[in-house]
């Protein structure tokens, strides 16, 4: 039900950790090349698959060059958002070069990876103000690609307070985003009571 565009037909239900531990079973005894080439997969525990061997791949040039050819075939959030490789952690020069292209995509879970990339790794001691203007200058219609823009910013407030608020104070957000951004925010352990009241204030 929460994935309404994945055909109930192709979810086999396989749960995550299961998932996450085949992975690691098929990198160790280097069993995944194979598999990783038959694309597109059938199955959405494929994908989940796909992406979680993708997570756990220890050189950074190999991990970008499998993410670039995985990416376009994503078609839910849900597979979109289990992705997080590990080795980004060690390679942040490189990895915002590929954010900025990512999020420059007009495929909306190539776009919306690489906003949670962004959320992911650059808004604590990575972070530059630069960073949310990338992502305000962010246009769609997508439904998915506007809720990860409302994700980033309503963790930036958790994170970045002062950098971040004046975005809803000078209204530099697109309507639905600045209200589900304050609405993310304000639902938010992290934030506290006077910001989340404050928050309810700049409404729109």
């Amino acid at each position: 039900k929460l994935s309404p565009n994945v055909p109930e037909n192709t979810i086999i239900g396989v749960r995550i950790p299961e998932i996450r531990k085949l992975a690691k079973k098929l990198i160790k005894n280097n069993e995944y090349q194979d598999f990783l080439k038959e694309l597109p997969h059938k199955y959405y525990d494929e994908n989940l698959l796909h992406g979680a061997i993708i997570s756990d791949i220890k050189n950074f040039d190999n991990c970008i060059e499998l993410l670039d050819i995985f990416l376009p075939f994503i078609d839910n959030w849900a597979v979109c958002d289990t992705i997080s490789p590990k080795i980004f952690k060690k390679n942040k020069v490189e990895l915002i070069k590929k954010i900025k292209e990512w999020t420059n995509s007009d495929k909306t879970y190539i776009c919306r990876f690489g906003i949670e990339m962004l959320m992911t790794h650059f808004l604590n001691e990575d972070f530059k103000k630069e960073y949310l203007e990338m992502i305000a200058n962010i246009y769609s219609k997508e439904y998915y690609v506007n809720m990860a823009i409302s994700w980033f910013f309503a963790t930036a407030l958790a994170k970045q307070w002062d950098s971040t608020v004046v975005y809803l104070e000078n209204d530099k957000l697109d309507v639905w985003v600045h209200n589900k951004t304050i609405q993310k925010a304000r639902e938010s352990f992290r934030i506290t009571k006077e910001q989340k009241d404050y928050l309810k204030g700049l409404k729109r």
